[in-house]
């Protein structure tokens, strides 16, 4: 089935009921094909491999770790050595 996103406004509980029975149900704007309306066991899943996701997660990591301070030596509160001396008098 065809319709409309203005009609489905309108009919949504009867649209809802009839994807319930396993009706395919198209909306449509400008007469341009944008979303379904299908009964939920029916929508295929994407499996997820928790497993891969953790690997990754910790690569990531793990490059962050190695990249985040590429001049570790050089930090915001010792930026300005170079103009005391080692009393913390300027130069």
């Amino acid at each position: 089935m065809r319709i409309s996103v203005q009609d489905a406004q309108r009919n949504l509980e009867e649209l809802v009921d009839r994807a319930d029975k396993g009706e395919d149900i198209l909306l449509t704007r400008d007469g341009n094909p944008i979303a379904r309306i299908v009964l939920l066991n029916t929508v295929e899943t994407p499996t997820k491999n928790t497993e891969d996701f953790a690997t990754l997660l910790r690569a990531i990591k793990e490059q962050a770790r190695q990249t985040a301070d590429p001049f570790p030596e050089e930090t915001a509160a010792r930026s300005q050595d170079f103009l005391y001396d080692g009393d913390g008098i300027p130069k």
